[in-house]
C-alpha cells in the first residue's frame, strides 16, 4: 500500500483528489492538508511514502515543503499537483527534490500511474512543462525573490529589513537589481514579471 499525504487549499479540490485516490486498491490517503504548516505536520506524524501537494497554499508552499523534507532527509518523495504550468516553478521544484510535477487537467489515471512510478523511485513530469523548463533562465537570486516577494505584497523597505535582517540600504540594492534584471520599472512590475514566470 502507497500511504499518501494530501495537501490542497481549496477544500473541493482535495476531496476530489482524495476520493479519486481512495478508488485505487494500493493507494491509501493517510491525511489531508489545507495548508502548508498543516501538511509538515502531517508528514511528520504519518511518515508517508509520498506527499501530493499543490503549489501555492497559506502559511508554506509546496516548494517549501520539498525543502522542508529534503532537508530533513525524509524518505517521503514530494509530488506537486498545480494549475500552474510555469516553466519558472518546475525549475525550482526540480532544484528542491521534488519527484513529480503535474497538472491539475491531468486524467485522474495518469495521476494514478505517477504516484506509482514516483514510489517505485522514478521520476514524472508534464511533458510540455519539461521542454518550457529548460528555455527562459531565472536570473534572480534567493535574497532578490525574498524581497521582491515582499515588496510585491506591500510590505515597506524598512520593514523588509527589520524581517530579512539587513540593512535598508542593502534592500534597495536587492530591489534594484531585481528590477533592473527583470526590465521593470518599478518593483510592482518586477513582482508580477517574476510571478508571471514562477519565479517567485
Amino acid at each position: 500500500m502507497i500511504r499518501i499525504v494530501l495537501a490542497e487549499d481549496q477544500a473541493m479540490v482535495r476531496g476530489a483528489l482524495a476520493a479519486l485516490l481512495g478508488l485505487e486498491g494500493d493507494l491509501a490517503v493517510v491525511a489531508e492538508a489545507g495548508d502548508g504548516e498543516a501538511a509538515w505536520a502531517a508528514v511528520q506524524e504519518h511518515q508517508p511514502d509520498l506527499l501530493v501537494t499543490d503549489i501555492e497554499m497559506p502559511h508554506l508552499t509546496g516548494l517549501d515543503l520539498a525543502l522542508r523534507a529534503h532537508d530533513a532527509g525524509l524518505a517521503t518523495r514530494v509530488v506537486i499537483i498545480t494549475t500552474f504550468a510555469r516553466a519558472g516553478y518546475l525549475r525550482r521544484a526540480l532544484d528542491a527534490g521534488v519527484r513529480g510535477y503535474l497538472l491539475k487537467d491531468a486524467p485522474s489515471a495518469r495521476l494514478a500511474a505517477a504516484l506509482r512510478q514516483v514510489h517505485a523511485g522514478g521520476r514524472v513530469i508534464d511533458p510540455q512543462l519539461a521542454v518550457a523548463a529548460w528555455g527562459e533562465q531565472d536570473p534572480l537570486t534567493e535574497r532578490e525573490r525574498q524581497v521582491l516577494r515582499l515588496a510585491g505584497e506591500g510590505v515597506k523597505t524598512a520593514d523588509i529589513a527589520e524581517r530579512l535582517h539587513l540593512s535598508h540600504g542593502t534592500v534597495r540594492n536587492y530591489l534594484s537589481e531585481a528590477i533592473g534584471k527583470l526590465g521593470a520599472e518599478n518593483r510592482i512590475e518586477a513582482w508580477r514579471t517574476a510571478r508571471a514566470k514562477g519565479w517567485l
